[in-house]
């Protein structure tokens, strides 16, 4: 075994630092999602996470899936959940005891109960991780992983690739077509609106 030098000892000090401020980075969001009351703050706190994680992929020298993680994730996906939230509309009070669906409750009970099970009952299976045989075949040869990557994703999964996008291109129109307020005449304007239409 290699002595370990004090340059060793300092980046391997500095590496558990930045894990630990990045995880409780990552918690601190994923509480604040889950309690936050204006869904606008419970979008930033999810913003908070996924950065968090893409400063845990840097720190495992993963360099390219930090990258996805803050283009795709904490850019698309969060931008998308927006337009929901805006679809929805943040201003709108709600009565959290009344239930719209009725057993929705007890059935998610349910189902988080199934879920914690298959929880359970993988991580007592040995080597369950591994799944099944790629349909496509192993990807191998020259180059790094993000080169065969890219050359996958635009050659044999070009079709489902494109869909995906066309599909995100139409939800985040169609969000923002739902979300637009018609314009109002006059005459449908309150006597309070009117006068901060002439203020």
């Amino acid at each position: 075994m290699p002595p370990v030098t004090p340059l060793l000892a300092a980046t391997h000090r500095a590496d558990w630092v930045v894990f630990g401020v990045a995880a409780i980075v990552i918690l601190v969001g994923a509480v604040g999602v889950v309690a936050s009351r204006n869904p606008v703050h419970a979008a930033l706190m999810l913003v908070m996470t996924l950065f968090g994680v893409a400063v845990e992929f840097v720190n495992q020298q993963a360099d390219f899936l930090a990258a996805v993680q803050v283009i795709v994730y904490a850019g698309a996906i969060v931008i998308l959940f927006l337009f929901v939230i805006m679809l929805l509309g943040v201003d709108r009070e709600e009565n959290i005891a009344a239930e719209p669906l009725k057993g929705q409750r007890p059935a998610a009970l349910a189902l988080g109960a199934v879920v914690l099970v298959e929880l359970v009952t993988l991580a007592r299976v040995d080597q369950w991780s591994t799944g099944a045989h790629s349909g496509a075949g192993q990807v191998t040869g020259a180059g790094d992983n993000v080169t065969k990557l890219g050359q996958s994703v635009f050659t044999r999964y070009l079709l489902p690739f494109e869909i995906t996008s066309v599909l995100l291109v139409i939800a985040v129109v169609g969000a923002v077509v739902l979300a637009r307020r018609p314009q109002r005449s006059a005459d449908e304007l309150t006597d309070e609106e009117q006068k901060e239409a002439t203020a």
